[in-house]
């Protein structure tokens, strides 16, 4: 069933993770192809201000946006091709992303498993390229489908073409050009595993687990996930607000020389190391803090939540003091990792 429906001044509390209180001037749900072929007429799609909304997980409304905010309702999910040793995998923006890597394994297809329990939509995992315990979404997407507003076309782009880097991407660095309206990934049948990161093995070996298959990590990382951050249906939050900053090698081991607790991780780039943001930002004492309603976690430091009425703009500013002491402390920048709407950083 498809359906389109246009609303003025909308409310969008509800339709972003850190439950802030702003509006949109005109918000377009677009539900099935034939809407979104609708949608695509109007002449406020191919020019003027645009923002793609899917579950509002990684986004921080510092103010109103400007002109139109679409939300795609586009799902379903299908092999287009399978063989003895992969299988290609198409599935639509609007589909629940945990819901996808779930459909995956059930299918005994494997690299998602590391990237469970990520909150948002697949539509929005190729413009963070999403990432979690040593694993990136990029290393699995084959080719993204889009509306170029540029052209005012429907374009195919393949994995070399989204310029997948960390936490980045062409559909990031050009936001109001892209429209993501399905993915399709390239799941391997059997790969090696990645237990070795941040407690999964650990993980793996308290549950019992010897010999672990896709869906164990999967398991594992979820049971990470749910102790470490808060739940976005408890409280306000866009889960990790900072990326984890990388500096040169040389520059590393002088911190860790300094601050031999520092974590230190390998960076795509063999020429530089990437380093624990969560552990400077704890170790600045911003665990748990809060300045009334916009605050830090109490479980973990990359996680700016909402404790019940803060304004964007206040958690905004929460967020540039936690980075301004960083900075201060250590000599190394850290940047938000969600889209910020309404200022900049």
């Amino acid at each position: 069933m498809s359906s389109l429906r246009l609303l003025e001044n909308a409310p969008l509390v509800s339709r972003n993770t850190l439950r802030v209180a702003a509006r949109a001037e005109l918000l377009a749900e677009v539900r099935g192809r034939a809407a979104l072929d609708e949608l695509l007429g109007y002449a406020g799609v191919r020019s003027g201000p645009l923002l793609v909304l899917g579950q509002g997980s990684n986004l921080l409304l510092a103010g109103d946006p400007q002109g139109l905010v679409v939300q795609l309702d586009l799902r379903g999910i299908s092999i287009l091709h399978e063989d003895a040793d992969s299988a290609l995998v198409r599935a639509e923006a609007g589909v629940g992303w945990n819901d996808f890597v779930h459909w995956t394994l059930g299918r005994r297809l494997e690299g998602l498993e590391n990237l469970a329990l990520i909150p948002g939509h697949v539509g929005a995992a190729p413009v963070q390229n999403i990432g979690a315990y040593g694993v990136e979404v990029g290393e699995f997407i084959a080719t993204v489908e889009v509306f170029d507003r540029a052209s005012g076309q429907m374009c195919r782009l393949d994995r070399a073409a989204c310029g997948f880097a960390y936490r980045d991407s062409v559909f990031k660095r050009e936001p109001e050009r892209w429209i993501v309206l399905a993915v399709e990934f390239r799941l391997p049948r059997r790969h090696a595993l990645r237990t070795d990161y941040a407690g999964i093995g650990e993980e793996l070996s308290a549950m019992g687990i010897d010999a672990p298959r896709a869906a164990h990590v999967a398991e594992a990382v979820i049971r990470l996930r749910t102790r470490k951050l808060p739940d976005p249906a408890q409280i306000g939050n866009a889960g990790s607000f900072f990326k984890n900053p990388q500096v040169e090698t040389a520059a590393a081991e002088a911190l860790r020389a300094e601050h031999p607790q520092l974590p230190v991780y390998p960076a795509a780039d063999p020429t530089q190391r990437k380093l624990s943001a969560a552990w400077m930002i704890q170790t600045c004492g911003w665990k748990g803090h809060r300045d009334g309603d916009a605050g830090i976690s109490e479980r973990h430091a990359l996680v700016l939540v909402n404790h019940g009425h803060a304004t964007g703009a206040q958690l905004l500013d929460l967020a540039r003091r936690v980075a301004a002491s960083v900075y201060q402390r250590f000599g190394v920048a850290i940047e938000p990792e969600p889209r910020i709407i309404g200022a900049t950083w």
